[in-house]
């Protein structure tokens, strides 16, 4: 397979990152100071990653809001121009297609970040809705890196090597901003559950802040602490947590679907799957030592009820974690099973997120 390099490919292999193939790139997992090391710069400072994998698609005309609203379960109506918002595509019997975030620039030009092993399927998707209302769709993944600097410091980062005050950015919102003159638009959003914000420019200048940045002794992140971090948060992964046999309310985002728009696709199948939920997804922390991993079978003592979708070691916790579908009526109690290699661990159903003290909305 030929596989895809990022803008910052060269930058990752003079700090010695570990590459791995992810989505369809070479990404790193890691670097010399490893995943704790990475994970601890992140929960207690700040961290950067190279999210330039992610898809981009941009929407030009009217009637934009039209087919967005049609094509996905949340309202973006509810968006006013430099908003973000999480959202999903979802297919006619309600499964997800991806997950995504909208951004609005103005009525007329929005702007999509998708996942990098959709991107094609993504595209697609809304071009085949897009024949009545002639929008200019244009897949501009290959146009734009972006940069995730992630962690309570990361606003104290900006400040101090940009001179770019980002105290009034909200969650879920964005400005532009001229750096090394150029456009960078600036998010708060992230993949961590710490206070962020996730840099979109060319590649030239993308190129550029991260030098300045390493230069300046922020960590570079790889994968490997980035799974750690958001399985934390209890943050779905598209391939584990969401597929295209999962809906929303399975997967416990019912906040993201508006079930008050008139029409969407998928609309119908989301109301029956409320009421009769069929699976649902729970967390659970391990109680003997063990780390579980995606497709461990889950037990509630001789009967199996599910499987997990994402698992990890916690290394704020000290213990394993984890996330599992299972039959919507099974589970009368809060311990379970997991199944090991043959042997079964016991662990306990947990409120998300596992981890209740960040810096997301400081």
């Amino acid at each position: 397979m030929n596989y895809k390099k990022t803008s910052l490919y060269e930058e990752h292999e003079k700090l010695s990152a570990k590459i791995v193939p992810f989505a369809g790139f070479l990404m790193p997992v890691s670097y010399k100071e490893g995943l704790v090391g990475e994970y601890k710069a992140v929960r207690n400072s700040v961290g950067m990653f190279d999210v330039s994998h992610m898809g981009k698609i941009s929407l030009e005309g009217e009637n934009i809001s039209k087919l967005l609203n049609y094509v996905t379960v949340n309202n973006v109506d509810n968006l006013n121009d430099g908003d973000a918002q999480y959202n999903m595509f979802c297919n006619h019997e309600g499964n997800v297609i991806d997950d995504i975030i909208v951004y609005r620039h103005s009525k007329n030009h929005f702007f999509l970040i998708i996942n990098a092993s959709n991107i094609d399927k993504d595209y697609d998707w809304l071009m085949s809705f897009n024949k009545d209302l002639n929008l200019k769709i244009k897949n501009q993944s290959n146009d734009f890196s972006i940069i995730a600097l992630q962690g309570k410091d990361s606003r104290k980062v900006m400040k101090e090597i940009f001179s770019i005050d980002l105290k009034h950015i909200q969650f879920y919102t964005f400005e532009t901003y001229n750096i090394f003159d150029n456009d960078v638009i600036i998010s708060r959003t992230g993949y961590t559950g710490e206070l962020g914000f996730e840099l979109i420019a060319n590649h030239k200048v993308i190129i550029e802040i991260w030098k300045k940045l390493v230069e300046k002794n922020v960590q570079p992140c790889g994968l490997a602490s980035r799974d750690v971090l958001r399985i934390e948060m209890k943050y779905c992964l598209y391939g584990n947590d969401l597929t295209d046999s999962i809906n929303p309310i399975q997967a416990g985002l019912k906040w993201v679907v508006d079930l008050t728009k008139k029409k969407f696709i998928g609309k119908k199948h989301l109301e029956n799957e409320l009421e009769n939920v069929t699976k649902r997804l729970i967390c659970f922390e391990m109680v003997e030592k063990s780390i579980p991993r995606k497709n461990y079978e889950v037990y509630d003592d001789e009967e199996k009820i599910g499987i997990v979708s994402s698992g990890t070691f916690s290394i704020s916790l000290n213990k394993g974690i984890g996330m599992a579908f299972i039959n919507s009526k099974s589970l009368n109690n809060k311990n379970i099973n997991i199944k090991i290699r043959n042997k079964m661990y016991k662990a306990i159903v947990v409120k998300p997120p596992f981890i209740k003290n960040n810096s997301l909305h400081s």
